[in-house]
């Protein structure tokens, strides 16, 4: 199945880069017949791929002529970024979310591979050896500052 995201992942992304402004709508149930699978298949591709932490804005319209509309966010602008940092991370955040986060940053080449590396080890559950209730605060906390301190360079 994971392939099949994988699939369905590039196709959108494809289609996001043929589109002049960063926006594309498409109609679930066509995307679904496109690729033989459940139109349950779409949404989780959506909500795992292209997720607002990772640079997207989703709307979605239900019904006969329903479309799902993506936007890509541009993030150059380093305020926005610190009020994606800010707003996104919050005051907690699990370790998996994290590690999306820190991925897409790289992904927009706003980190190096390295940069990506050192910041996943420092808030990984082996760092973070602390009572198990605080760890995800402890998380939220060093993220933000790692990322907006990087924002400053």
């Amino acid at each position: 199945m994971s392939k099949l995201s994988d699939l369905i992942e590039e196709f959108i992304k494809s289609l996001m880069s043929d589109a002049e402004n960063g926006v594309i709508e498409i109609q679930r149930n066509e995307l679904a017949q496109y690729f033989n699978c459940a139109p349950s298949q779409i949404n989780y591709v959506l909500t795992t791929r292209f997720s607002n932490d990772k640079g997207y804005y989703i709307e979605s319209k239900r019904g006969g002529g329903g479309y799902i509309k993506i936007v890509k966010v541009n993030i150059n602008n380093n305020q926005h970024i610190r009020n994606v940092i800010l707003n996104i991370i919050g005051e907690s955040i699990t370790k998996t979310r994290a590690y999306s986060i820190i991925e897409s940053f790289k992904e927009k080449g706003l980190i190096t591979k390295r940069e990506m590396n050192i910041m996943k080890m420092a808030i990984s559950d082996r760092a973070l050896a602390v009572d198990p209730k605080y760890k995800n605060m402890l998380r939220a906390n060093i993220l933000k500052d790692m990322l907006l301190i990087l924002l400053d360079e």
